[in-house]
């Protein structure tokens, strides 16, 4: 089993995490983007950037609340399972992994566009494909070689960023070579708002998405050496990255020049505004420089998308919301089969691209487009239900002016989600992506369905009082109703007991706490002390004990107990089926089809803390 690999420590430098939280917000959407925004808003363009950016400072808060809390590799996937219920962890889980793997797919083929630009002699889609399978190759190398990797890719971009503030703000103040202070362009052509101030608004609904990925520093910070401190001024630092970076260049950009010079047929015919603002000041080469910061932009969002998707199906998965195989990790502490999952998702879309772009492809894009402001809508539900549910007396980093600024905030989403829905440019987006999260909430429920329409297996009876006795259990394994049942079976003390301990991410509660890098040396160590316990107790009542982990899939660790001890009786211990993964997936029935031995069901409440 992979997970018998020895214990590693934490991948992840504080230097690589906050670059990667630097970084995360920095995407071709600025650098290209923004002149699209700048054609619809005009000089009130910063403004625009200042409302997105306030919405993502208050949702990256809420988020940091939760995940100091507990910090998680599923992050929001299980604050919102924890809040709302098992539908809505599922839920998000896999929009948030279907939003990336297309974010993946698309950032190949921006990467392969953009290198055309120098190299147009090779196909758009072999150039998206061999960047795609570097980024592959890099993710499953290790986990410190994606960090190590984001660290100077994100610093390239901020770089990039830094260096056009300073000689912008140089230009604009007067201190350039044969340019005097002017603010001119913010009023002369057509006023502050010429589009009407309405146009601030509703340019939020493009610029919210350029700002995504702030919160991937929230998953990789379980990865990290110290993962508290880590969210915590990943969330801090996201108010100055958002009022420097996109607030400060969208007002440098419209002061430079006329807002109807960026992007598009504008300046130089140059589809960037900052290449626009380059030339502008006289800086020669300005579009080749872009076009490589624009490129390594487009890298780094494609390093960390599939690093977050992987992560995501990676929960997924160990909370068996997803093959059970995908939970597995290499040596070096890589999901390598959630990344290589992921990564084919991307491979398709590029192929989609390339055969069908205008209906497969375009289709893909859409149907994934809003699915972000679903996932940010349900972190601000969860945040507002975990914080009525558990108070704020334990909490080290708290959400300001709660619970109005969390109401606004989740109120804000919406009315970016109605607005999208009013604009007929983004209306299919909305509804395409609307359908995505209903097929998903609908695909959970009939998952439920089947296994509660299951027939149940008759049951064995037991023509004599057991002698041998197979125990399955994990988080009830050590209560006080399982232990009496066993008692009451072995009252003649003639009973052995063999005890199995699943050694499993899911009900050791592991998977919650720790990232790929060390989660099955926690697991097997959270485990195999649960098992000791029962032995213990069992000893201690003069019952002949004995006992090992098995296989993290039950009916697996099942399979195996009952053929090393040869049992007359089978007890399987659970949760109530409400709350129980193992109810959810029949594991009783399926027990009794495939042993043809009796079969006990104990329905008892945990000791041990877990999230299943």
């Amino acid at each position: 089993m992979s997970g018998a690999s020895p214990e590693l420590a934490k991948a992840l430098s504080q230097r690589q995490l906050s670059m990667i939280a630097i970084g995360g917000v920095i995407g071709a959407g600025l650098f290209v983007g923004s002149g699209v925004v700048i054609q619809k808003t005009g000089p009130g363009t910063f403004i625009t950037y200042g409302l997105a950016g306030l919405l993502i400072i208050m949702v990256m808060r809420m988020l940091a609340e939760m995940a100091v809390a507990n910090p998680a590799t599923g992050s929001f996937a299980d604050y919102a399972r924890q809040s709302l219920g098992e539908w809505a962890g599922f839920s998000v889980g896999w929009l948030y992994w279907y939003f990336w793997v297309i974010v993946v797919g698309f950032e190949a083929i921006a990467g392969a566009k953009i290198i055309e630009f120098w190299y147009d002699g090779i196909p758009m889609w072999i150039l998206a494909l061999l960047l795609l399978t570097a980024m592959t190759a890099t993710n499953l190398f290790s986990v410190s070689s994606f960090g190590e990797f984001e660290f100077w890719f994100a610093g390239i971009k901020v770089a990039a960023i830094v260096a056009f503030l300073l000689i912008g703000s140089i230009y604009v103040v007067g201190l350039w070579p044969d340019k005097d202070l002017d603010f001119s362009n913010l009023t002369a052509h057509g006023g502050f708002f010429p589009n009407g101030v309405s146009a601030v608004t509703v340019g939020v609904v493009t610029v919210i998405f350029s700002m995504v990925g702030a919160e991937v520093a929230t998953i990789a910070a379980a990865e990290s050496q110290d993962p508290e401190h880590a969210v915590a001024k990943a969330a801090n630092s996201v108010i100055v990255r958002i009022a420097v970076f996109f607030v400060g260049s969208a007002f440098l950009l419209v002061t430079i020049l006329p807002w109807k010079e960026m992007g598009g047929e504008g300046h130089g015919g140059s589809a960037s505004p900052f290449v626009a603002a380059f030339e502008e000041m006289g800086i020669p080469g300005a579009e080749h420089i872009m076009n490589a910061v624009v490129l390594t932009a487009v890298l780094s969002c494609l390093n960390s998308g599939m690093y977050t998707a992987s992560r995501m199906l990676f929960v997924l998965a160990a909370r068996r919301e997803a093959p059970a195989s995908l939970v597995e990790v290499t040596k070096r502490g890589v999901p390598a089969a959630a990344i290589l999952s992921s990564s084919v998702i991307g491979f398709l879309c590029v192929i989609a691209a390339a055969v069908a772009e205008k209906s497969i492809f375009d289709f893909l894009l859409k149907s994934s487009g809003a699915i972000i402001l679903f996932v940010y809508l349900l972190i601000a539900i969860s945040q507002i239900v975990l914080r009525r549910r558990n108070g704020s007396e334990q909490l080290k980093v708290k959400m300001w002016g709660f619970p109005v600024l969390s109401i606004l905030t989740a109120l804000a989403i919406v009315a970016i989600l109605v607005q999208m829905g009013f604009d007929s440019g983004s209306r299919s987006q909305l509804l395409l992506s609307l359908l995505s999260f209903v097929v998903v909430v609908i695909l959970f429920f009939i998952n439920r369905f089947y296994v509660a329409s299951r027939p149940i297996a008759p049951v064995i009876e037991a023509e004599a009082p057991p002698e041998r006795v197979l125990v399955l259990a994990n988080e009830t394994v050590d209560s006080d109703v399982l232990i009496d049942e066993l008692s009451r079976m072995g009252a003649d003390h003639k009973c052995v007991f063999h005890v199995v301990v699943p050694a499993s991410p899911v009900e050791t509660g592991t998977a919650a706490t720790h990232g790929p890098r060390d989660v099955w040396p926690a697991t097997l160590k959270a485990a195999q002390e649960r098992l000791d316990v029962t032995l213990t107790t069992l000893r201690e009542a003069g019952f002949t004990a004995d006992g090992e982990l098995g296989e993290n899939r039950p009916l697996r660790a099942l399979a195996a107990g009952v053929e090393s001890f040869n049992p007359d009786q089978i007890v399987i211990s659970t949760k109530p089926a409400e709350e129980s993964v193992w109810m959810r997936f029949d594991v009783i029935d399926r027990a009794r089809e495939q042993f043809q031995i009796p079969v006990t069901n104990v329905v008892a409440r945990p000791v041990a803390s877990g999230l299943v």
